[in-house]
């Protein structure tokens, strides 16, 4: 499915010694060379576990997907840099390289794409699913939901085969189960996807149509749903992705395990945080658009102003595809012909925030949500459907990380451990006797 990893442990070894007891764990290294010490024998020699609230400093697998240098900005899947991909590839065809290792030749490109056409469909028996649900409903947990409800309309035996079916369908059927979720809160009837057009045209004609006026897709907004797709499409071992790997671990099968990385990636601190960005942009333009007033409070933490967009858990330099995204802006909101407010709103706050020493010294730099959610809201997505086009990205992503645990020979339930302290042994006493 996926190439084997080819990070190598060096003739290197760390001693760790306590209460008379020690174990040398070894020291591995990847492809780029990054380092790791290796503690699978650690409780077992000496005893110890290791503590890392937020995982911040735990490899919890060798992976041979996605690369990120957060220093110097990198961000490679399967080796290739993300600026050529978004630049010269497709979402469907970064599908391929995420979950096979390499980009399809063109025979195979074809067949995946005819593959997922044909499958974008849903059983009609989901419009039932649908009416069951509050019209007000969150997209998110719609589509988690409903990813889940799909494991019961394809309930064939596990095997290879049927998991190559399960990833087609998912990928076909995504933008299909979001696109009916916004439906759905509008109280709008369902439009099916049509065969004569790409993946991302598709999802647009399914979101913006409507029985009485069809919707025309602009070229230049489907490629730049298409580029926001693969610049989300993975990124390492993230919130999300850990838990599809997580909940994998356990032989959950596909549908389980996405419909469980779109439930953590609903969460502000993930995948909604570019609707903050848009609501910090539109909370600058009615207070008159001044933006180093907001910057001001914004360095005063007693304020409670945030600048969101800025400053990434792994980037401690500019987030390539926030770079990539800045440019696409522009094209987007030239070609909408709507208003460009937020995106001057944007410009001028990066601008501002990149010449000063309190954000520089704290490498708090532009990310990927800060610009994309300013994209989408040129579109017409509206901000609660903002994360689910993050969801459908990231699919692939999940997919590959999913296959990759499957097929690693170390592979095992996850199952971490805790440092216990709560009280130590007491008995139990009768409710008379109790103080």
């Amino acid at each position: 499915m996926s190439p084997e990893n080819t990070s190598v442990a060096v003739q290197e070894a760390l001693e760790i010694k306590h209460e008379g007891r020690s174990v040398r764990l070894p020291v591995v290294r990847g492809t780029e060379k990054e380092t790791a010490l290796d503690i699978g024998q650690l409780r077992s020699a000496t005893g110890l576990i290791t503590l890392d609230p937020g995982y911040a400093n735990t490899g919890s697998c060798k992976s041979a997907i996605t690369f990120i240098d957060g220093e110097k900005g990198i961000l490679r899947y399967r080796g290739y840099p993300i600026e050529e991909l978004a630049e010269k590839s497709s979402y469907l065809e970064v599908a391929w390289l995420l979950i096979h290792g390499e980009l399809p030749t063109a025979a195979q490109s074809r067949e995946f794409t005819a593959q997922v056409t044909r499958h974008t469909m849903l059983h009609e028996n989901f419009r039932r699913f649908f009416s069951t649900l509050p019209k007000d409903a969150h997209p998110m947990p719609v589509c988690a939901a409903a990813i889940g409800t799909l494991a019961t309309f394809y309930q064939e035996p596990e095997s290879k085969e049927h998991i190559q079916e399960t990833i087609v369908r998912l990928i076909a059927k995504m933008p299909t189960l979001a696109a009916y979720s916004y439906k759905h809160s509008l109280g709008q009837p369902f439009v099916y996807p049509r065969n004569d057009l790409g993946y991302t045209s598709n999802f647009l004609h399914m979101m913006f149509s409507n029985p009485c006026e069809e919707y025309e897709v602009d070229p230049v907004v489907a490629k730049a749903v298409d580029l926001l797709m693969i610049l989300h499409a993975d990124h390492e071992q993230n919130c999300s992705t850990s838990t599809v790997r997580l909940v994998g671990s356990s032989m959950a099968n596909l549908f389980a395990s996405i419909s469980a990385g779109i439930s953590a990636l609903w969460g502000p601190l993930h995948g909604g945080a570019n609707q903050k960005v848009i609501e910090m942009l539109e909370q600058i333009d009615a207070e008159g658009g001044d933006v180093n007033r907001f910057v001001a409070r914004a360095k005063d933490q007693k304020s409670g102003a945030r600048l969101m967009g800025f400053g990434h858990r792994v980037y401690k330099n500019y987030d390539p595809r926030a770079a990539i995204l800045k440019r696409a802006c522009n094209d987007v909101t030239r070609r909408v012909g709507g208003s460009s407010r937020l995106l001057e709103i944007a410009m001028r706050l990066e601008e501002v925030a990149l010449k000063d020493e309190y954000f520089v010294s704290r490498k708090l730099y532009p990310n990927v949500d800060f610009y994309s959610g300013v994209i989408y809201k040129a579109i017409g997505i509206p901000v609660n459907m903002f994360t689910v086009m993050f969801a459908m990205g990231r699919l692939s992503g999940w997919i590959a990380q999913w296959l990759e645990m499957r097929d690693d020979p170390t592979f095992r339930i996850g199952r971490p451990r805790q440092v216990y302290t709560g009280p130590a042994l007491r008995h139990y006493a009768p409710a008379a006797a109790r103080g």
